[in-house]
């Protein structure tokens, strides 16, 4: 029988060759991650798990957690990761939402994870991050010859739920066909290959840890380097070893802290990716100006896995995502009109491919709303195609402010506070305004020693931005609030200072 995605990572794996290192620790092959994979899925089957089943997984990063994940392909089972920092609360909504019939938790959990699964008619399995766990000792007693479930291209392998910075968290439905057709096109545009070895310091319940770095791995038979969590120093004694470093910026950002970051520490680095939030113009340059590497900046989102990239052979282009990935079709719209927009106007992004989801989970209404009439899907991004066909993001739409009837794109005004001396980063809002309706506001972080006042950083920008443009207040802070993946949560800004205006 014919298992889309896991046929294919079969396909490409190398026996005995190495799969996942360990730090000090095991060396796992590809032969090793197969065999346990098989028992994993052996011992899901046993607990009347089928394909179509959810397995929702909040466990740390390990080895085990990631050969799992390759099981519930191997079982038919949807893969559900769940960040490990979720609260209980948060917890039974996605159990609630999703109804599966399994959640793996670590031993500390279970007791309070169990509670909710009942409710819902869960079972209730261990794994944590050292190897031990009753779902392994179930795995120990199966044999390791599990027949794969027949799945094919438009079958789910996975659902992840949206980071839901508004409203609800919706559980975004990607097929084997989705993950599949995108790992191959990435694998191929940035020429990973088995002799690639990754070091891998990224989250597994997340798009880019869990199928940008893993089945990219995966599909080119090449190693990864797994680590529990990013270590700046720990990452410049791997780059030794290593081709190839997928990361947020945060980790190019704090590589950039360390005396040790120069032409010699990356010697033997081929390729440094970086997504899942902006990477500054800034950080782009600096990093060059110290190792000789241009940092490989891409484009994604849960819904649609990745859409654009900067190219492999090519200009890297600081302050943007590159180009459209093969087969995967992107252009700008007019928000009101839904009318194509030429080069250089900025409007929204909408993509269409064999990347993109399926829909929301039992969410039909919001997933038609989601996709124009010829099949595009409607990002939430707004952006421009410049005439080399580079793509720009500006910024989300729900972060777009509108002050006095002009509508402002955040990450220009960003971009211009971000170039001033002592300026660390920036994150512009809209903040309710008695006159104008939307406030602009911008909350900076100051480099360290830094002297800068308010008055100097709107004195600044006088001559920088149209009056419209220019923010109303200056908050500084020591940092922004951002989530796992970094990306920088404006929605708790615009809580925070709500009332910034009221008293006007």
């Amino acid at each position: 029988m014919s298992n889309h995605l896991f046929d294919a990572i079969r396909t490409a794996a190398r026996g005995d060759a190495p799969f996942i290192r360990i730090n000090g620790g095991r060396t796992w092959t590809y032969d090793d991650a197969l065999d346990l994979s098989s028992r994993i899925a052996s011992a899901i089957d046993t607990l009347g798990i089928r394909p179509g089943d959810r397995v929702a997984v909040q466990v740390d990063k390990s080895a085990e957690a990631l050969i799992l994940y390759l099981a519930c392909l191997r079982s038919g089972a949807i893969y559900l990761p769940l960040n490990s920092a979720y609260t209980l609360a948060e917890l039974d909504y996605f159990i609630g939402d999703a109804e599966p019939r399994l959640v793996v938790v670590s031993s500390t959990t279970r007791e309070g994870v169990e509670k909710i699964a009942k409710a819902h008619g869960a079972i209730v399995e261990t794994l944590d991050a050292d190897g031990t766990g009753s779902l392994l000792d179930l795995a120990s007693d199966e044999p390791a010859d599990f027949v794969n479930a027949s799945r094919s291209a438009d079958d789910l392998a996975a659902i992840l739920y949206t980071s839901g910075t508004t409203g609800r968290s919706k559980g975004a439905m990607l097929s084997h066909g989705n993950l599949l057709s995108n790992a191959m096109a990435l694998r191929d545009y940035w020429r990973v290959t088995s002799d690639d070895r990754l070091i891998h310091a990224l989250p597994i319940f997340h798009t880019h840890g869990l199928f940008v770095a893993s089945n990219v791995t995966l599909l080119s038979g090449a190693s990864m380097f797994l680590l529990p969590k990013f270590d700046p120093d720990e990452v410049l004694s791997l780059m030794q070893q290593a081709t190839l470093l997928m990361g947020v910026p945060t980790f190019y950002v704090r590589l950039l802290q360390s005396p040790r970051l120069d032409v010699h520490a990356v010697a033997n680095m081929r390729l440094f990716v970086s997504g899942s939030a902006p990477l500054l113009a800034e950080t782009h340059i600096a990093f060059r100006n110290r190792t000789g590497h241009a940092i490989l900046e891409r484009y994604g989102m849960t819904e649609t896995n990745m859409n654009t990239s900067n190219p492999y052979n090519g200009e890297r282009i600081a302050g943007t995502v590159g180009l459209a990935l093969p087969g995967v079709s992107v252009r700008v719209t007019d928000p009101a009109t839904g009318a194509v927009l030429p080069p250089e106007e900025t409007g929204m992004i909408e993509i269409k491919g064999p990347n993109v989801f399926k829909g929301y989970w039992r969410m039909p209404e919001k997933t038609a709303a989601e996709f124009t009439s010829d099949g595009f899907f409607i990002s939430g991004d707004l952006g421009k195609i410049d005439r080399n066909g580079y793509v720009h993001i500006v910024g989300r739409s729900k972060d777009l402010v509108i002050s006095g009837g002009y509508n402002i794109y955040p990450k220009e005004v960003e971009g211009e506070i971000d170039r001033l001396e002592g300026v660390a980063e920036s994150a512009v809002i809209g903040v309710p305004h008695p006159d104008f309706g939307e406030g602009v506001t911008a909350i900076v972080v100051r480099k360290a020693e830094a002297v800068l006042d308010e008055n100097a950083i709107l004195g600044a920008l006088k001559d920088r931005l149209a009056r419209y443009k220019q923010p109303k207040r200056i908050i500084f802070a020591e940092d922004l609030p951002r989530n796992t993946m970094g990306k920088v949560q404006k929605n708790v800004l615009r809580q925070q200072y709500a009332d910034l205006y009221a008293t006007m």
